[in-house]
């Protein structure tokens, strides 16, 4: 029984290696040019050894996918947990968003790329969205209709746009700041911006 213990967890480490280092090609080169090879070489095991653990590089890159989905509807989830007022909770849910786009910068880059190129996570990733819409729904709750340009799954759009492109376009937007996007201070920034921006929205619904 401890010898079982002991190959499942050596199973699982392996299997952790393989995406840890698939992760990190994916987000530095993209889905289509990375192979099952290089994956291997980078986790530092065979070859068959992926094809063991994932069948093949379509498999594992939707691992890899449903891996940051699985992290990333827990961080929301948390951010929802406890009760408060409309503003205080779709807060909490902003800050669990920038928070988990913080730590997981690849996570809107592989988006970006499978929807550009209608990649295999295509599917996933629709399923996925329809799962952090419902999100925004459970925050609104019923100050909001069901269809229409009030309706929350555009208040969803709105809102993981503004979180996402402030990562996606760090970079670009760097020169024209003059400082850093992503430092401590420009997430400090972007974060009182999205607060401002929930509490200018929803005061604008109440007089709709």
């Amino acid at each position: 029984m401890a010898r079982r213990r002991a190959k499942k967890r050596d199973e699982s480490v392996r299997a952790n290696q393989i995406l840890t280092a698939a992760d990190a090609l994916f987000g530095e080169q993209g889905y289509d040019a990375i192979s099952v090879r290089d994956v291997a070489e980078a986790a530092g095991v065979n070859k068959a050894l992926v094809f063991y653990y994932f069948d093949n590089k379509e498999a594992l890159f939707e691992r890899v996918m449903a891996r940051y989905y699985a992290a990333h509807e827990q961080a929301l989830r948390d951010a929802l947990a406890e009760d408060g007022t409309v503003a205080e909770r779709l807060h909490r849910l902003m800050d669990g968003y920038v928070d988990f786009i913080a730590t997981h910068q690849n996570f809107p880059r592989f988006v970006q790329q499978q929807v550009a190129s209608r990649g295999p996570a295509l599917t996933l990733i629709g399923e996925n969205l329809a799962g952090l819409q419902r999100f925004i729904e459970q925050a609104l709750g019923d100050l909001v209709p069901a269809t229409g340009p009030l309706a929350a799954r555009q208040f969803f759009l709105t809102f993981s746009a503004s979180v996402i492109n402030h990562f996606t376009y760090a970079e670009a937007l760097a020169p024209a700041w003059g400082t850093d996007p992503l430092s401590a201070e420009g997430i400090a920034e972007r974060r009182a911006h999205l607060h401002w921006l929930v509490d200018a929205l929803l005061a604008a619904l109440e007089k709709a």
